[in-house]
Protein backbone atom coordinates (compact mmCIF):
# COMPACT_ATOMS: atom_id res chain seq x y z
CA UNK A 1 0.00 0.00 0.00
CA UNK A 2 1.27 3.45 -0.94
CA UNK A 3 1.86 5.89 1.95
CA UNK A 4 2.75 9.57 1.73
CA UNK A 5 5.62 9.28 4.21
CA UNK A 6 7.47 6.78 2.01
CA UNK A 7 6.54 8.13 -1.46
CA UNK A 8 8.16 10.39 -3.99
CA UNK A 9 6.75 11.74 -7.25
CA UNK A 10 9.09 11.57 -10.24
CA UNK A 11 8.11 13.92 -13.09
CA UNK A 12 9.99 13.00 -16.28
CA UNK A 13 10.58 15.32 -19.25
CA UNK A 14 7.33 17.24 -19.84
CA UNK A 15 9.12 19.62 -22.22
CA UNK A 16 8.12 22.30 -24.73
CA UNK A 17 9.47 20.70 -27.90
CA UNK A 18 8.51 17.17 -26.92
CA UNK A 19 4.89 17.49 -25.75
CA UNK A 20 3.29 18.60 -29.06
CA UNK A 21 4.28 15.23 -30.57
CA UNK A 22 2.86 13.17 -27.69
CA UNK A 23 -0.42 11.30 -28.28
CA UNK A 24 -3.29 13.05 -26.38
CA UNK A 25 -0.83 15.55 -24.91
CA UNK A 26 -3.43 18.05 -23.65
CA UNK A 27 -5.28 15.45 -21.57
CA UNK A 28 -1.97 14.02 -20.38
CA UNK A 29 -0.77 17.43 -19.21
CA UNK A 30 -4.07 18.09 -17.39
CA UNK A 31 -3.94 14.77 -15.54
CA UNK A 32 -0.25 15.14 -14.67
CA UNK A 33 -0.82 18.67 -13.38
CA UNK A 34 -3.65 17.36 -11.18
CA UNK A 35 -1.38 14.61 -9.84
CA UNK A 36 1.32 17.17 -9.06
CA UNK A 37 -1.15 19.48 -7.29
CA UNK A 38 -2.46 16.53 -5.27
CA UNK A 39 1.05 15.49 -4.28
CA UNK A 40 1.75 19.06 -3.16
CA UNK A 41 -1.35 18.98 -0.95
CA UNK A 42 -0.26 15.65 0.54
CA UNK A 43 3.34 16.89 1.01
CA UNK A 44 4.84 14.21 -1.23
CA UNK A 45 8.34 15.30 -2.33
CA UNK A 46 9.12 15.50 -6.04
CA UNK A 47 12.03 15.15 -8.42
CA UNK A 48 11.68 16.73 -11.86
CA UNK A 49 13.84 15.98 -14.88
CA UNK A 50 14.45 17.65 -18.22
CA UNK A 51 16.08 15.77 -21.08
CA UNK A 52 18.68 17.86 -22.92
CA UNK A 53 16.96 21.17 -22.18
CA UNK A 54 18.97 22.99 -24.86
CA UNK A 55 17.34 20.85 -27.54
CA UNK A 56 13.94 19.95 -26.05
CA UNK A 57 13.14 23.13 -24.15
CA UNK A 58 11.87 23.85 -20.67
CA UNK A 59 9.06 22.14 -18.77
CA UNK A 60 5.70 23.03 -20.36
CA UNK A 61 3.77 25.89 -18.70
CA UNK A 62 0.87 23.84 -17.29
CA UNK A 63 3.22 21.42 -15.53
CA UNK A 64 5.55 24.25 -14.50
CA UNK A 65 2.63 26.11 -12.89
CA UNK A 66 1.51 22.99 -11.00
CA UNK A 67 5.05 22.38 -9.76
CA UNK A 68 5.60 25.90 -8.48
CA UNK A 69 9.21 26.67 -7.66
CA UNK A 70 11.44 23.78 -8.76
CA UNK A 71 14.94 23.02 -9.89
CA UNK A 72 14.91 20.39 -12.66
CA UNK A 73 17.55 17.72 -12.88
CA UNK A 74 19.20 18.05 -16.28
CA UNK A 75 19.88 14.76 -18.03
CA UNK A 76 21.15 13.44 -21.32
CA UNK A 77 20.84 9.74 -20.46
CA UNK A 78 17.42 8.31 -21.19
CA UNK A 79 17.17 6.66 -17.77
CA UNK A 80 17.12 9.14 -14.91
CA UNK A 81 19.10 6.55 -12.93
CA UNK A 82 22.11 7.01 -15.23
CA UNK A 83 22.53 10.60 -13.99
CA UNK A 84 24.54 10.92 -10.78
CA UNK A 85 22.69 14.10 -9.77
CA UNK A 86 19.39 12.21 -9.96
CA UNK A 87 20.70 9.22 -8.02
CA UNK A 88 22.09 11.52 -5.33
CA UNK A 89 18.81 13.45 -5.05
CA UNK A 90 16.77 10.23 -4.92
CA UNK A 91 19.03 8.70 -2.28
CA UNK A 92 18.78 11.82 -0.08
CA UNK A 93 14.96 11.57 0.00
CA UNK A 94 15.14 8.10 1.60
CA UNK A 95 11.83 7.26 -0.13
CA UNK A 96 11.26 3.71 -1.40
CA UNK A 97 7.94 4.10 -3.27
CA UNK A 98 8.37 6.02 -6.51
CA UNK A 99 5.32 7.38 -8.34
CA UNK A 100 6.24 7.97 -11.99
CA UNK A 101 4.68 10.34 -14.50
CA UNK A 102 6.22 11.56 -17.75
CA UNK A 103 7.20 11.02 -21.34
CA UNK A 104 8.09 9.10 -23.33
CA UNK A 105 6.68 5.94 -21.82
CA UNK A 106 8.72 3.63 -24.04
CA UNK A 107 12.04 5.46 -23.65
CA UNK A 108 12.89 7.61 -20.63
CA UNK A 109 10.04 6.44 -18.41
CA UNK A 110 10.52 2.75 -19.19
CA UNK A 111 14.30 2.77 -18.81
CA UNK A 112 14.03 4.66 -15.51
CA UNK A 113 11.32 2.35 -14.18
CA UNK A 114 13.29 -0.78 -15.08
CA UNK A 115 16.38 0.53 -13.27
CA UNK A 116 14.39 1.63 -10.23
CA UNK A 117 12.92 -1.87 -10.03
CA UNK A 118 16.42 -3.37 -10.28
CA UNK A 119 17.41 -1.14 -7.37
CA UNK A 120 14.48 -2.60 -5.39
CA UNK A 121 12.20 0.43 -5.32
CA UNK A 122 8.44 0.00 -5.41
CA UNK A 123 7.43 1.72 -8.63
CA UNK A 124 3.94 3.03 -9.45
CA UNK A 125 3.50 4.06 -13.08
CA UNK A 126 0.58 6.47 -13.40
CA UNK A 127 -0.84 5.32 -16.74
CA UNK A 128 -3.07 8.34 -17.38
CA UNK A 129 -0.16 10.69 -16.59
CA UNK A 130 2.34 8.98 -18.89
CA UNK A 131 2.55 9.09 -22.68
CA UNK A 132 4.39 8.44 -25.93
CA UNK A 133 4.16 9.70 -29.48
CA UNK A 134 2.25 6.60 -30.57
CA UNK A 135 -0.39 4.60 -28.76
CA UNK A 136 1.39 1.35 -29.65
CA UNK A 137 4.66 2.45 -28.02
CA UNK A 138 2.68 3.57 -24.96
CA UNK A 139 0.72 0.30 -24.59
CA UNK A 140 3.76 -1.94 -25.09
CA UNK A 141 5.82 0.11 -22.62
CA UNK A 142 3.11 -0.19 -19.96
CA UNK A 143 2.96 -3.93 -20.50
CA UNK A 144 6.73 -4.31 -20.27
CA UNK A 145 6.98 -2.21 -17.11
CA UNK A 146 4.15 -4.15 -15.48
CA UNK A 147 5.72 -7.49 -16.40
CA UNK A 148 8.97 -6.28 -14.82
CA UNK A 149 7.16 -5.56 -11.55
CA UNK A 150 5.89 -1.98 -11.78
CA UNK A 151 2.39 -1.29 -10.47
CA UNK A 152 0.14 0.38 -13.04
CA UNK A 153 -2.34 2.84 -11.64
CA UNK A 154 -4.14 6.13 -12.35
CA UNK A 155 -3.93 9.65 -11.00
CA UNK A 156 -7.17 9.43 -9.04
CA UNK A 157 -6.34 6.00 -7.65
CA UNK A 158 -2.92 7.17 -6.41
CA UNK A 159 -4.28 10.26 -4.69
CA UNK A 160 -7.09 8.42 -2.93
CA UNK A 161 -4.80 5.54 -1.95
CA UNK A 162 -2.55 8.02 -0.18
CA UNK A 163 -5.59 9.57 1.57
CA UNK A 164 -6.55 6.12 2.92
CA UNK A 165 -9.86 7.37 4.37
CA UNK A 166 -12.70 9.82 3.83
CA UNK A 167 -11.72 11.17 7.26
CA UNK A 168 -8.36 12.45 5.97
CA UNK A 169 -8.09 16.22 6.57
CA UNK A 170 -7.05 16.81 2.93
CA UNK A 171 -9.88 14.74 1.36
CA UNK A 172 -11.91 17.74 0.16
CA UNK A 173 -8.88 19.37 -1.45
CA UNK A 174 -8.01 16.14 -3.27
CA UNK A 175 -11.65 15.60 -4.30
CA UNK A 176 -11.70 19.07 -5.85
CA UNK A 177 -8.61 18.28 -7.89
CA UNK A 178 -9.97 15.09 -9.44
CA UNK A 179 -13.37 16.56 -10.41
Amino acid sequence: MLATENSLLLVIDFQDRLMPAIHCSEELEQKAAALIRGCHILAVPMLITQQYTKGLGETVPLIKNALGDFDPIEKTAFSCCKEESFKDALYKTDRKSIIVTGVEAHICVQQTVLELLEDEYSVYVVADCTGSRTETDYRIALRRMEQAGAILTTMESILFEMLESADHPKRKEISNIVK
